[in-house]
């Protein structure tokens, strides 16, 4: 990069991600697989979701090989197209709370849904980042666990982080 294109671009003010999978069931199906707690304890939610992902509703999530309920905020939601969901940050986060986003996109004529998970708010510093891939990898694996689980029945989290 040359001094011209360095003094063009701008500063970095916030890292996000963005992840996405294809799972072999209607956006319904998938849409269902997070926004209903029973479902998403059986593959993500390891110590149980507590509340239906729905705005004004009061959530918790709990993980039993990562220890401690906490709250989630439902900020948005279009059945079966969107989720929008919010929890507090830290001294990491360039908001008080970090925001994540799922999306549920028909394709296939709806016999396959394209899920994206993107997550936003981690400052551009060293705790920044580690906060943001380890995130990234959080919500990697729920989709490979979604996948398997609405798939094929199988719980790939029981086990993987202990």
């Amino acid at each position: 990069m040359n001094a011209e294109n360095r003094a063009d671009a701008a500063p970095l003010e916030e890292l996000s991600f963005t992840v996405t999978g294809y799972i072999a069931k209607t956006p319904h199906e998938t849409f269902e697989a997070v926004a209903d707690p029973e479902q998403l304890s059986q593959y993500f939610t390891t110590g149980g979701a507590r509340g239906r992902l729905e705005p004004g509703a009061e959530v918790t999530w709990d993980f039993a090989d990562f220890p401690g309920r906490f709250p989630v905020e439902v900020a948005e939601v279009v059945p079966d197209e969107k989720i929008v969901v919010r929890w507090d940050g830290d001294e990491s986060a360039t908001a008080p709370q970090t925001e994540t986003t799922f999306t549920f996109e028909s394709v296939d004529d709806g016999a396959r849904t394209l899920v994206t998970i993107t997550e936003k708010s981690w400052k551009p510093t060293a705790k920044g980042a580690e906060g943001a891939f380890g995130n990234c990898m959080g919500w990697t694996g729920m989709l490979a666990a979604m996948k398997a689980w609405l798939e094929h029945g199988i719980n790939l989290r029981e086990g993987f982080y202990k």
